[in-house]
């Protein structure tokens, strides 16, 4: 029988399901999770009822295939979004100023040739009528609403269908706003509210109310416990994006704030992958908890995507033969720690330069009998949960005395002239420290980049000479790519068997 799963870190339940082997295609995933947003077993079972049988009905529809939708289907449908609209807004009718009730009949109407006149003028000139603006948000709020109806109910749609279902959507938000007009006089159901003798009869254990972006981010930042660094630059990006608004109220956000943003971000020359990876995905993220945990109805930056496409003159590559041995012959040189050490643990293990600044003496040991640095949790934060992890030594490391340094440090961080940075991470610094140094060795090519290059390297080589994939990933802390991946334990002997595959560098180049 299923139920729900309790997470073990958050202590919140969960729905976890594999996706039927017929519609893991569809799907484009092997296994459906969902938060339910309770830590009670109670609420987490009617929760987990409700949604498994969202869940199963989708995967019915998925099986139909594509269908169209009648009109009296797409009213159906649309229903629920005329009860939410007048659940959201019923204790301040007056305040709904987005859906304007005296335009909804423009939305569907074919747009006319001086229309589209105005609309180039408009383009051209900078100037926009504020009517047919809110026409086009109107409009596009139905279309997104509608497919997000169909979207939670897995159904496959032709576009005559989804038409239907967008203008059922108006309608049903039309209806509402007028109900919601009545209301604001205080007439309920056309009943003046003074001559009834008890308040009129709605529902209000649903009702939305306005949520603020930062309520938001702590509620997805108590769930998701994400890194101290990543929980700060996701907060200024949240505020960058509320102050771009002008208001804090998360619940009032639509499609077009979303992309209106990214076009100011553009205007600014803000790189495509800065945009993206730093950007919107904070605000996509934060918005999607939202939507998932039932503080809004959807999420009005799932669509929104900006194409980072890098041509391969800017990829960043990995260091060859020469250009690593121009950094490890300099380390050979350095008094620094820091720069004696560093750069030969990233060369033949292909981990992070945050993770090995971090080190202390004791992540130094022996497993099964093979000397190996651990990256350990309590050292400072890693960057993913296949971070945590033991590597073996190379035996280059080994030779060019590693250990002796090792011993010589009393207890404590090996490079604990790294001052940590105000989220306890070394790395900050020694990326910083080192990437000046490499720099000062004549690399400059831009697409090496000083720390990270080594982790290509290592995966260039792992292909050179033949390691097995699924080690490499275990060795470089990458997340598994299948569930089989999942299955057994990489041992210590078989790591230490594949790295040593990888030669140290010729003696030839180390002069």
């Amino acid at each position: 029988m299923p139920r729900p799963q309790l997470h073990p870190r958050t202590k919140v339940f969960w729905l976890r399901r594999r996706v039927p082997a017929d519609l893991v295609a569809t799907v484009g995933r092997k296994e459906v999770t969902l938060s339910l947003g309770t830590k009670d077993p109670a609420e987490a079972k009617r929760r987990f009822a409700d949604e498994l049988a969202k869940l199963e009905a989708r995967w019915a529809a998925l099986r139909q295939g594509s269908r169209s939708l009648t009109e009296i289907e797409a009213h159906g449908l649309a229903h629920e979004v005329h009860d939410w609209w007048l659940q959201k807004h019923q204790s301040n009718p007056s305040e709904q100023g987005f859906w304007r009730t005296d335009l909804a009949h423009k939305l569907w109407a074919a747009l006319a040739a001086a229309d589209a006149q105005t609309l180039l003028d408009d383009f051209l000139h900078g100037s926009i009528d504020p009517d047919r603006q809110s026409v086009r948000e109107m409009k596009a709020w139905c279309e997104q609403t509608a497919e997000r109806l169909l979207e939670t109910r897995g159904l496959i749609v032709d576009e005559v269908g989804r038409v239907r279902l967008a203008k059922a959507v108006s309608a049903a938000v039309q209806r509402a706003s007028l109900a919601l007009s009545r209301y604001a006089q205080g007439e309920f159901d056309g009943t003046p509210v003074m001559a009834s003798t008890q308040a009129p009869s709605l529902a209000r254990s649903n009702e939305q109310k306005a949520i603020s972006f930062e309520d938001l981010v702590k509620g997805w930042s108590a769930e998701k416990h994400p890194a101290q660094k990543t929980l700060y630059e996701w907060k200024r990006v949240v505020g960058q994006f509320a102050a771009f608004l002008g208001h804090e109220d998360a619940t009032r956000v639509t499609p077009d704030d979303v992309i209106r943003w990214k076009e100011a971000l553009i205007a600014k020359g803000l790189s495509p992958k800065t945009i993206s990876d730093g950007k919107l995905v904070a605000v996509r993220t934060i918005l999607q908890w939202g939507a998932e945990n039932r503080r809004l109805a959807s999420n009005p930056a799932e669509r929104v995507s900006m194409n980072v496409k890098r041509k391969a003159a800017e990829a960043i590559r990995g260091f060859n033969d020469e250009e690593a041995a121009i950094v490890l012959q300099a380390a050979l040189n350095e008094a620094n720690p820091v720069l004696r050490w560093v750069p030969w643990l990233c060369a033949y293990s292909g981990a992070r330069v945050s993770e090995v600044c971090q080190l202390r003496r004791e992540d130094v040991r022996q497993i099964e009998g093979i000397w190996c640095m651990r990256f350990d949790p309590e050292a400072g934060p890693l960057k993913t949960a296949s971070s945590e992890r033991a590597v073996p030594l190379h035996q280059a490391v080994l030779d060019s005395g590693f250990l002796e340094f090792v011993q010589s440090v009393v207890r404590g961080p090996l490079f604990a002239d790294l001052r940590p940075d105000k989220f306890g991470k070394r790395g900050g610094t020694g990326t910083k420290v080192l990437g000046r140094w490499v720099r000062g060795l004549g690399l400059t090519d831009e697409r090496l980049a000083p720390n990270h290059s080594w982790r290509h390297r290592v995966k260039t080589l792992g292909r050179r000479y033949g390691l097995a994939l699924d080690i490499v990933n275990a060795i470089t802390g990458h997340g598994t790519r299948t569930v089989a991946d999942q299955y057994g334990e990489f041992e210590m002997a078989a790591l230490h068997r594949e790295l040593m595959k990888i030669p140290a560098l010729a003696p030839s180049l180390l002069q």
